[in-house]
């Protein structure tokens, strides 16, 4: 556990736990995201605990990151705030552990460009990505009335699938319906159609007269 308690490895060891963290923020559910930021984190807890740290520093990282979400509120000036966000996040780094002095850096000054040019970087994708899935408008589907035909599918009975108005729907049934067969909504309870099959008609048979005058079906 000794290579934990190196300062480049602590530094970088946290901006992966964080970023790790945002992730599992935007994409929730998996666990997967949650539980490696979690062990990054623990392990970096570690590390912090056994080494000293230059809270002015800290509140410089702080800063960077206020900065860094103006930039996103002030679009005139939003490479401006970002210039000021990199090079805070950048010092803040670089002096997150204490040398031998406040003012010794303990982290490798390229080091600490790189991850900070990255990091930058990675969160304004993640920011701009999600800022415009937010202004999207959402896509209202058009709900099919009674009447409307379309195919089944699935087998239909208690549940099964229906495709109409080129969109695929869950649909049910009081009678078994074969998949490929033609259907016809009935009745609509929310985003579940009720469908009956649509029973092929069947052809009027044509008549013909024989030479005797009587009329024969062919």
């Amino acid at each position: 556990m000794n290579f934990l308690l190196d300062p480049n490895v602590a530094y970088v060891i946290l901006v992966i736990g964080l970023l790790i963290a945002i992730l599992a923020m935007f994409s929730p559910g998996t666990g997967v995201l949650e539980l490696a930021a979690v062990f990054a984190l623990v392990f970096d807890g570690y590390s912090i605990s056994n080494m000293p740290i230059n809270w002015w520093a800290l509140g410089l990282l702080a800063l960077g990151l206020i900065f860094f979400l103006l930039a996103f509120r002030d679009k005139s000036r939003r490479m401006v705030y970002l210039v000021i966000s990199w090079l805070a996040l950048l010092i803040g780094s670089v002096f997150l552990f204490r040398g031998k002095s406040d003012f010794q850096p303990a982290v490798n000054p390229i080091l600490a460009t790189i991850v900070s040019i990255l990091t930058t970087g990675f969160l304004y994708i993640v920011v701009q990505d999600s800022l415009k899935a937010m202004r999207l408008r959402p896509v209202n589907r058009t709900l099919p009335e009674r009447g409307t035909v379309g195919e089944a599918r699935t087998v239909i009975h208690d549940e099964g699938s229906v495709y109409l108005n080129g969109e695929m729907w869950s649909a049910r049934s009081n009678q078994n319906i074969p998949a490929k067969a033609r259907v016809r909504v009935v009745h609509r309870e929310g985003f579940i159609l009720e469908v009956e099959e649509v029973k092929e008609q069947a052809q009027p048979t044509a008549l013909s007269t024989t030479p005797s005058g009587e009329h024969s079906a062919q």
